[in-house]
């Protein structure tokens, strides 16, 4: 069963409020709620598990979705199988980070969800311009999609998110003691790319993996899915949840007998998709 997060806005906030806060189309949190800490957010992601009657869960989040989920992972070990990570943060923001969230959450705050607003989230979530598009390229439809999905989000609870994401502290120390496998991928030119290989470090690597995919934003999961694929299937293959058709070559990596029970090491899982660059000098052409 897999519990998603998906982008930084799927995330319930008070049990006292209404479920419909979960899905699209939510009724607006009223300004004079208190914003809530990324620990009130990871308790609640616990009772939503408990009104579905969920037990242990698989995990994927991305980004701020991504630091929920760990934050829960380490508060309610026995409620997490694993998790799958997309260009996750565990840091506390840096001074840049922060001003950057404060100008969107002002603006949030007294103009709604507004073009500017939906363009710096766009930035962050779309690294390369050819996706995001300028005035030669035109918008892809995957950035057309999200802005059009960003649109149907009510502000104000964008903004009590926000404002919670922008208060998180540093869990880094902490990382050690998960006790669930962990998937991290992080797009090459995502601005939370250092934070990703940063949190791997600090995860026992006998049970984390880190997936480097080239040319991609923040948003690996609408960028470039198909590098999910493999990482993915290796790594349910681990928990007995996913198993290749009969018609596969026993040369396949996919094969059943290369699969250990374990999660491999990223090195002999072949994880680590960042290419070999090549550079080549101007005087040998």
């Amino acid at each position: 069963m897999f519990l998603a997060t998906a982008q930084l806005l799927h995330i319930s906030y008070k049990s006292s409020w209404p479920r419909e806060l979960l899905q699209f189309g939510a009724a607006a949190i009223s300004d004079d709620e208190p914003v809530l800490s990324v620990d009130d957010l990871a308790d609640q992601i616990a009772e939503v598990l408990n009104h579905f009657g969920l037990g242990a869960v698989m995990c994927m989040g991305v980004t701020a979705g991504a630091y929920i989920l760990t934050l829960f992972a380490m508060k309610y070990r026995h409620r997490v199988l694993g998790l799958i990570l997309v260009s996750p943060l565990c840091k506390a923001p840096s001074w840049t980070e922060w001003l950057y969230n404060k100008v969107m959450s002002n603006l949030l705050y007294y103009y709604g969800m507004c073009g500017v607003v939906k363009e710096l989230l766009l930035k962050r979530y779309f690294s390369k311009q050819e996706v995001r598009g300028n005035a030669q390229v035109p918008e892809s439809d995957i950035v057309q999609a999200c802005r059009r999905l960003l649109d149907e989000r009510q502000s104000s609870n964008v903004w009590h998110f926000l404002e919670a994401i922008n208060g998180r502290p540093d869990i880094s120390e902490g990382l050690r003691k998960l006790q669930c496998r962990s998937l991290i991928f992080v797009g090459e030119s995502s601005p939370f790319h250092s934070e990703a290989v940063h949190m791997t470090s600090k995860i026992d690597r006998r049970y984390s993996a880190l997936v480097e995919v080239q040319a991609c934003g923040s948003m690996v999961t609408e960028e470039q899915p198909h590098a999910m694929l493999i990482p993915m299937e290796y790594f349910l293959m681990g928990y007995g949840l996913y198993r290749p058709t009969l018609s596969v070559s026993p040369r396949s990596p996919l094969s059943p007998c290369c699969i250990s029970p374990e999660l491999l090491s990223p090195e002999s899982m072949g994880l680590k998709l960042k290419p070999i660059k090549t550079r080549i000098s101007a005087g040998i052409i």
